[in-house]
């Protein structure tokens, strides 16, 4: 729709993870550069995390767009609750391995065997495990028995395994002990500042034809990076409803109260539809307002200090599932909880009580 007016070749946000699109922050750079040292050292895993939306998917398949095909075999799974024998099938599939009705054992030994033919033509096979947070450790643990296999002094098979924020926790599980051995890098991919934001919008534009209509305000890239907390997914889905909104309007000048207005009604869907079904950001003026009410608060702090740091608990509330606002809503309440203690002012020692032989309560010392 707004293509044409705007004289785009395509949609610059549109969901679909796209490689084409790939922009280097400074966080996927450096997370590219970890992919790029497992292949350099062709054994072990690397493992890759990062929030819902944060281009994971987009940073793979980016990897896999630049891979030499005449030196790499390469596969890429997304799972699902997968358990250890479907993932052993999957794996099998994935390189071209007849897996339907074959026993573990002999679907194990026609994976070596691939392997080792791989190996022996001078190329490197290379497995690469999408939403790795939905494996069952089970799974996983197949997936590290897979690492032994080895030609000589030589790993068969090199592993990138790349997932959300929780697969970290099932690698710390005692029972991961071995998993946490084999693994030579690891790397949490966040989310975007304010400028990095702006470049990435403008890169996106930039890739279909923008040639500055609309022309997008400084205070309109200040308030997409509030609401979307520099999460990629994020920015495409305001961004895109946002020329959507000023294509309907015939705009070519797109503002903060243009932004504000396109925030506004997401926060209303999502409301309409549950609260799990939208995560909004605190913005600047949401956390002027909840310091004012704190500061009007009797028997609270009113240092800035203080203020200060239960806003930016505040700003914490961006997660786009209801187990993890829930879990970050603990996490503020106790830092809320420790910085009143901190606050306030200690009260005076009370003299012990101790029971007498009578069982009634009698004063220290009488």
């Amino acid at each position: 729709m707004y293509e044409s007016f705007y004289g785009f070749s395509a949609k610059p946000f549109q969901l679909n993870p796209d490689p084409s699109f790939y922009y280097g922050s400074r966080g996927h750079r450096r997370a590219m550069a970890y992919l790029e040292y497992g292949l350099h050292q062709n054994e072990g895993f690397i493992v890759i995390t990062g929030e819902v939306g944060a281009g994971k998917t987009t940073l793979v398949r980016s990897l896999l767009q630049k891979l030499d095909q005449a030196s790499v075999v390469a596969a890429h799974l997304v799972s699902t609750q997968i358990d250890a024998d479907d993932i052993l099938r999957l794996v099998a599939a994935a390189f071209g391995i007849p897996a339907k009705g074959v026993e573990k054992a002999d679907l194990l030994l026609a994976l070596e065997g691939f392997l080792v033919s791989v190996t022996a033509s001078g190329k490197r096979a290379l497995l690469i495990v999408d939403e790795a947070q939905n494996l069952t450790p089970q799974a996983v643990e197949e997936l590290r028995m897979l690492s032994n296999f080895q030609l000589e002094d030589h790993a068969l098979l090199q592993s990138f395994l790349v997932g959300q924020p929780e697969f970290r926790e099932t690698m710390q599980s005692p029972h991961m002990q071995q998993l946490r051995q084999r693994v030579i890098a690891s790397y949490h991919l966040g989310p975007m500042d304010a400028d990095e934001t702006r470049a990435y919008i403008e890169h996106r534009l930039k890739h279909v034809g923008w040639r500055g209509d609309p022309r997008i305000e400084p205070s309109a890239h200040a308030a997409i990076h509030t609401f979307s907390g520099g999460v990629p997914r994020r920015i495409n889905t305001t961004c895109d409803r946002l020329l959507l909104a000023a294509f309907l309007a015939e705009r070519h000048v797109l503002t903060e109260g243009h932004v504000e207005e396109v925030v506004r009604e997401i926060r209303e869907e999502g409301a309409s539809r549950g609260p799990a079904a939208v995560a909004p950001v605190a913005s600047r003026a949401d956390l002027s307002a909840l310091q004012a009410s704190l500061a009007a608060l009797p028997g609270l702090p009113t240092d800035p200090s203080t203020l200060k740091a239960l806003g930016d608990v505040a700003a914490g509330f961006q997660a786009s599932r209801l187990e993890e606002r829930i879990a970050r809503l603990e996490t503020a309440f106790a830092a809320f909880a420790g910085l009143l203690q901190q606050a306030a002012p200690r009260p005076a020692p009370v003299a012990p009580r101790a029971i007498g032989g009578d069982g009634k309560k009698t004063a220290s010392g009488s």
